[in-house]
């Protein structure tokens, strides 16, 4: 296994889910917002479950987004 590539693909990867799980979040919300869905002062709880095949990987982070 080259380490190098490996480190690569795997930042590459983390890279786009950060910026398009962000880029989903941001919008949902405000959408959520301007329909009167939410008050825009709550706290959501968040999950992101991460697998990876071939390893039989499985993680889950928990967590809350705070909106005010």
């Amino acid at each position: 296994m080259n380490e190098d590539v490996f480190n690569t693909s795997v930042r590459k990867f983390l890279k786009q889910v950060g910026v398009t799980s962000q880029r989903e979040i941001e919008k949902a919300v405000r959408d959520a917002v301007a329909s009167g869905r939410l008050k825009g002062s709550e706290k959501l709880p968040a999950k992101m479950v991460l697998t990876v095949g071939g390893v039989d990987l499985t993680f889950t982070v928990d967590g809350d987004l705070e909106l005010a």
